[in-house]
């Protein structure tokens, strides 16, 4: 393994590692609800990214997103959509079941690849993708109540929103995901004001809730998306697939260990059987070298 290959596996792993703790910092928020969170961690990332574009390419971020154009504008506004959706779902329903549910947005870009840019879709991925859809089905079988349901499908939502991400990027010829990501954090700055007026929610947050929010869109999305992006340029697809695994096994553990929080036993099942469609699908493609965007 060359010093190259093993610093892209390490940022990689590392970026899995912080995007893991978003259960538990959202699970650490007293009173604040999903936009006034959004709201605050997109303000946040949006400095932050800012910040780090110009030191990165020397230019602005807005020179960057013009460059791509209207996909641009497709992937910032399916983050937002994404990054809702997986808020209010690990609001609502459990981080096991949450995160699991999350790590189908590669199978769902595979699809939408295939029906929008008419890309190729391996027969190995069609099988992990019938594989997954039977472990998804067990995991929701118990979730009878409506707010766990509802938590459940906001979590498939928010897949399909990083799934929708990634086939625009694909779409705008971008490997880079850093202008499209900072045009997300100033969409859902809008959006999320607006709402929260439209809501009477109040802007100002608790020092606690507001920090919190704060250094989750600094440390866990802002920090992670800069890891990942340095070391996806020197991995294959398959071992990113797989060191992605990282943030779906570790974020549950999170909450276990700090907070007491369980999954249940349709949780445990499904998400096994979803894992081993993920691990299949990534070891069938080893020798293959497809697109090598995901979704933060």
């Amino acid at each position: 393994m060359s010093d190259t290959h093993k610093s892209g596996v390490l940022f990689v792993f590392a970026a899995g590692v912080l995007w893991s703790t978003v259960g538990l910092g959202i699970r650490l928020i007293d009173d604040a609800v999903v936009w006034q969170i959004l709201l605050y961690r997109s303000i946040a990332l949006s400095l932050f990214l800012y910040v780090v574009i110009r030191l990165r390419s020397g230019e602005s971020p807005f020179a960057q997103i013009r460059r791509i154009g209207f996909p641009a504008v497709i992937a910032g506004l399916s983050l937002v959509a994404a990054y809702s959706g997986g808020i209010y779902a690990i609001q609502a329903t459990s981080v096991a079941n949450a995160m699991l549910l999350f790590a189908t947005a590669p199978f769902m870009a595979a699809v939408l690849g295939w029906v929008v840019l008419r890309e190729p879709v391996r027969l190995a991925t069609w099988v992990s993708i019938a594989v997954a859809i039977g472990g998804i089905a067990i995991m929701v079988a118990d979730k009878t109540g409506g707010v766990a349901l509802s938590g459940s499908l906001a979590a498939i939502g928010s897949a399909f929103g990083f799934a929708v991400f990634t086939v625009a990027l694909r779409w705008g010829k971008s490997g880079e995901m850093l202008p499209s990501v900072f045009l997300s954090g100033l969409f859902a700055i809008v959006m999320t004001t607006v709402i929260c007026l439209s809501l009477s929610l109040p802007l100002l947050l608790t020092p606690r809730d507001g920090g919190i929010a704060m250094g989750m869109g600094v440390f866990q999305v802002g920090a992670g998306l800069i890891l990942y992006t340095l070391g996806s340029r020197s991995l294959p697809a398959a071992e990113l697939a797989l060191l992605s695994l990282a943030e779906v096994l570790l974020g549950p553990l999170w909450v276990w260990l700090f907070l007491g929080e369980t999954a249940t036993a349709n949780t445990l099942i499904g998400g096994a059987i979803l894992l081993a469609a993920i691990i299949g699908n990534a070891v069938s493609g080893k020798r293959r070298k497809p697109p090598a965007i995901t979704a933060p």
